[in-house]
Order: structure tokens, then C-alpha cells, then sequence
């Protein structure tokens, strides 16, 4: 059982080196995404730097690599290591070996382990987010909040549930090192230096970078 999680945490970590952000936006004529913006590879920064598609894609790649260190963790060691596997996947995410360790703040993969852990939590936490986003504007704020609210969740929806312990342990685990993850952003928040979502601005955004690939396929 033992090598079987080490196994898992391997496996998760390599997978969470994967960084969608990077690669997605190379596509798009940026050569390394964290040179621009906030300087990380993570969904708001592509958002803000090439608009909605790439950030969608960096979203979605940024789940599916977690969701499936969590599948191949519970595979090999049922739902410690669905844990294990998941959790090491935003290590990798946040920390990539083979990006110099300087990845994104791990809230997308986070929501893979949270889909694994209860689509219905992962339901309350988007809920959350969207919520939150439309009032404030604030992505940061919202990634905060439902960060907070991760392990709130896992303790009302999770239990009764075999391994409860263990879901509020890594729930409480991986909302530390998002919050971690975000302590830029919590300062410039204290100082109101934060900024807002644009969506006029990412829309505008949008419209160039997709000309521009139009244009580039033309040729």
C-alpha cells in the first residue's frame, strides 16, 4: 500500500508539471506566458493576457490533468490515493520541476480533486465562484473565497462518507497551499491595489488574438 501511494504522488506530480498555461499559449504566439501579466501560468493570467478561448483550454487541460492523477491514485490505492495523487498534482502544478518551479496557484487542478472528492462540492464550489466574480469582479476574491469554503464544503457534504477524516485533511491541505499561493494577491488587496476583471477589455483581447491566428493560418 505504501509504494502504491508513492506511486500515486509520483505519477500526480508528473502530470501537474504539465503546464497547460505555457503550452497553450505558445500556440498562440506567446512564448512563455509567465513573462507577461502576473507573471504565473494559471487560467486568470491567460484570461487577462489572450482572452477567453486559451483560457478556457488552460482551464479545462489544468482539470483533466488533475482528475486523472486523482483516477490513477484511486486505481492504485482506492481513495488515499485518489488523495495523494490529486493533491501532488497541484504540487506539480504550482511548483513544475521542468518549468524551474514556477507554475500557477494550483486552482484548477484543485477542482479536479474536488470532483473526485463529490461532483455536488465541486457544483457548490463553481457556484460559489461565479457568484462571487459577478459581484466583486475580483478573481482573486473569488478564488479565496471558495478556497475557504473548500474545506467548509467537504465537512457538511461529505459526511458519513468512509474516509471522511481523510477528505477534510486534504481539503484542509490543499486550501492551505492555495492560500499560500495567493499571498500576493491578499497584499494587494489590503493595499487596493488588486485589479478588477475587464471583460470589455478581455473580450477586445479576445477579438485580436483570434485575427491575428486567422491571419497566421492565411499565410
Amino acid at each position: 500500500m505504501v509504494l502504491k501511494c508513492i506511486l500515486s504522488a509520483i505519477i500526480g506530480y508528473l502530470l501537474g508539471n504539465i503546464s497547460s498555461g505555457v503550452l497553450i499559449s505558445k500556440i498562440y504566439g506567446i512564448r512563455d506566458i509567465r513573462k507577461h501579466g502576473s507573471g504565473n501560468s494559471g487560467t486568470t493570467n491567460v484570461l487577462r493576457t489572450l482572452g477567453w478561448l486559451p483560457s478556457v483550454l488552460t482551464l479545462v487541460c489544468d482539470c483533466l490533468k488533475g482528475f486523472v492523477a486523482c483516477m490513477v491514485g484511486k486505481a492504485l490505492g482506492g481513495d488515499l490515493g485518489m488523495l495523494i495523487g490529486g493533491f501532488c498534482a497541484i504540487l506539480g502544478h504550482d511548483f513544475p520541476v521542468f518549468f524551474g518551479f514556477k507554475g500557477g496557484k494550483g486552482i484548477a487542478t484543485s477542482l479536479a480533486l474536488i470532483i473526485a472528492i463529490n461532483p455536488w462540492l465541486a457544483l457548490a464550489e463553481l457556484f460559489t465562484e461565479i457568484i462571487v466574480v459577478a459581484v466583486t469582479r475580483y478573481m482573486s476574491v473569488a478564488s479565496l473565497v471558495t478556497t475557504v469554503a473548500f474545506p467548509v464544503f467537504t465537512i457538511i457534504l461529505c459526511k458519513g462518507r468512509e474516509h471522511y477524516a481523510l477528505f477534510v485533511l486534504f481539503a484542509c491541505m490543499a486550501s492551505a497551499l492555495a492560500l499560500f499561493q495567493h499571498r500576493s494577491n491578499i497584499q494587494r488587496l489590503i493595499k487596493g491595489e488588486e485589479n478588477r476583471l475587464d471583460f470589455k477589455k478581455i473580450t477586445q483581447i479576445s477579438e485580436k488574438v483570434m485575427e491575428k491566428m486567422r491571419n497566421k493560418g492565411k499565410k
